[in-house]
């Protein structure tokens, strides 16, 4: 950060479970305030969450890419409630073809976010130049309002539900009094001002 004028960081897989410890566990502890977020995403994995099979995914399918689509929007929406611009990159693959391309930049449209298509992966930095402009101008137009989902002195049982709430769109948690009593044990311990890791599978 004192070398340079841009700073890039992964901050792991995924809106729900890597941008939310990134944001709630790292930003917070080490002071960081992100400027911009670039969502990484595929036609292949659109296609996938429309229900498409592996050995499918290099067929042309509108349709799955539309339905697939609403994976991708939740992961947007989850980035704005931490008051960061979004920019969606697509990481271009040699069977997408400019139909599904043109159909993902115009939903993308439609929820205020830009879509870059990428091609760092065939032609290295000249492939990436595109979205490296974009990020500079969302920056230069689009202050960061970051933020954190929940404050340090809110209780480790309410942190969760936020987190499960805002992040994940359950309705309520549930747990039976043991888990309650070692929520309570921790605050007890000195440990209620810590923020909460989620940890998950790709399988959960």
């Amino acid at each position: 950060l004192k070398l340079a004028d841009y700073v890039v960081t992964e901050a792991g897989f995924g809106a729900d479970l890597g941008a939310e410890k990134f944001m709630d566990i790292k930003c917070r502890k080490a002071g960081l305030k992100p400027d911009c977020t670039v969502i990484v995403a595929t036609i292949r994995a659109l296609k996938m969450h429309g229900g498409v099979a592996k050995d499918g995914l290099k067929t042309e399918n509108l349709e799955a890419v539309e339905k697939g689509f609403a994976n991708l929007a939740r992961h947007v929406e989850n980035i704005r409630k931490f008051g960061l611009p979004a920019i969606v990159c697509v990481n271009r693959f040699s069977a997408d073809t400019e139909a599904e391309t043109s159909l993902l930049k115009s939903l993308c449209s439609g929820i205020g976010v830009e879509c870059v298509t990428s091609d760092h992966w065939a032609s290295g930095g000249k492939g990436a130049a595109d979205l490296a402009r974009t990020v500079v101008e969302t920056i230069a137009k689009t202050p960061s309002q970051a933020r954190q989902l929940y404050p340090d002195d809110m209780s480790l049982w309410k942190k969760v539900q936020t987190i499960a709430r805002e992040i994940y769109g359950a309705e309520d948690i549930i747990g039976d009094q043991k888990v309650r009593d070692r929520f309570k044990e921790l605050e007890d311990q000195g440990y209620g001002h810590f923020p909460v890791c989620i940890a998950k599978t790709q399988y959960s």
